[in-house]
């Protein structure tokens, strides 16, 4: 995964200590609560109907251990309600009163973030300086901006994968953080990148997908689709671009951002999404797309043209680990190990089944851990799991 530099650990510290401050002035008035909400959103802060809310970051679906047990941390020491707030939700909920309302755990949610529901405000800044110390945080997963660049969960490592997401992904999202001119769009915006074959990152379903594919002549590029989305109008994102030389996927992008923060609709938040905007002007806003694109280029000078040494940094980030030698087993041998344990334990091969996947290194294979448990809500877990 992407080994954050000293200069990206320094960012993510200095961002906890501006909320720290942000929320002092507020709590002694100095920053009006009109004020302060634009600010708190930015770093992942709701205020729901009965405690706040945090969504804390997990770029494209990478995370290291020692976050997993700092979000466990947080789930034990922070994620609990007050009991006057806890015995307001409890009734509130009418006949489901004595239905159990999660406390102490993590939710990962379907856009590769996680969520707490119930860390009082009064601690936020504390939880954001547990997140800094292992280089976490929940900047742009709220608000309209540029949000987490979401991507296949088998990135990396999937058999059917045409070339690895996975640098692109921490390049658009470097780009995108605290982008000045993207603070405040219309209405929020997803970005979604697959390198495989099977889109398993539902790229048609975001405001840009982007699919890594190569031409004829073997170059890298993407196919670009623009004006995606589920909710109340459900649209499959139109290809504008078939194929868009990788380097200039950073350009690309701020010119489709920029005609959608000109021309999106401010008025009316349920037709704010830029899905709304391509479906009404159809041609027209692809035109203008190309249009601001040529001027980023031929006027600007194409400012976030990708140099190829600043890839090659990135991707080095991405490499296969070197693993220990294999025990000397024949592969056959393993396989009739495991068929002969899936044929004794029904359950044991129906996981196999349904949650062992292939793997690019023969020698191995991906497993997926469902997060759906009797009592649990779909996508809960524990500070203990």
């Amino acid at each position: 995964m992407y080994q954050y530099t000293a200069f990206d650990t320094q960012f993510v510290k200095q961002r906890a200590a501006q909320f720290r401050d942000q929320l002092t002035r507020w709590q002694t008035g100095k920053l009006s609560e009109d004020d302060f909400r634009p600010l708190r959103l930015q770093n992942g802060w709701y205020v729901q109907r009965y405690a706040p809310m945090l969504r804390v970051a997990v770029p494209y679906g990478e995370i290291a251990s020692r976050q997993l047990r700092v979000l466990a941390q947080i789930a034990r020491e922070y994620d609990e309600p007050e009991a006057a707030v806890f015995k307001a939700a409890m009734e509130g909920q009418g006949k489901l009163g004595t239905t159990f309302l999660p406390t102490h755990c993590a939710h990962f949610t379907t856009r590769t973030n996680v969520q707490f529901n119930w860390i009082p405000l009064s601690k936020s800044a504390d939880v954001m300086d547990l997140l800094a110390s292992v280089n976490m945080h929940g900047i742009q997963t709220s608000g309209n901006c540029i949000r987490n660049t979401t991507t296949d969960a088998l990135a990396g490592i999937a058999v059917d994968e045409i070339v690895d997401p996975r640098p692109y992904a921490e390049l658009i999202r470097q780009w995108s953080t605290l982008h000045p001119e993207f603070a405040f769009l219309p209405r929020k915006f997803k970005i979604a990148i697959t390198g495989a074959k099977d889109d398993r990152a539902a790229t048609g379903w975001h405001d840009v997908g982007l699919h890594l594919v190569k031409n004829d002549a073997g170059e890298i590029g993407f196919k670009v689709f623009v004006g995606g989305g589920m909710g109340r109008t459900p649209v499959i994102g139109t290809v504008i671009r078939e194929f868009l030389p990788w380097n200039q996927i950073m350009n690309y992008i701020e010119a489709i951002v920029r005609v959608y923060n000109e021309h999106g609709r401010r008025d009316n938040k349920y037709k704010a999404r830029i899905k709304i905007l391509v479906k009404s002007e159809g041609q027209q806003y692809i035109d203008d797309v190309e249009a601001e694109y040529r001027q980023i280029l031929e006027i600007d000078g194409g400012p976030h043209t990708i140099p190829q040494a600043e890839f090659d940094r990135v991707a080095a980030c991405f490499v296969a680990p070197k693993l220990a030698d294999i025990a000397d087993v024949a592969p056959e041998a393993l396989q009739a190990q495991l068929d002969a344990q899936a044929t004794g334990h029904v359950m044991f091969g129906r996981w196999l089944q349904r949650n062992v996947h292939p793997h690019q290194n023969p020698q191995l294979r991906a497993v997926t851990l469902s997060f759906k448990r009797p009592g649990q809500s779909p996508g809960d877990a524990t500070s203990d799991q």
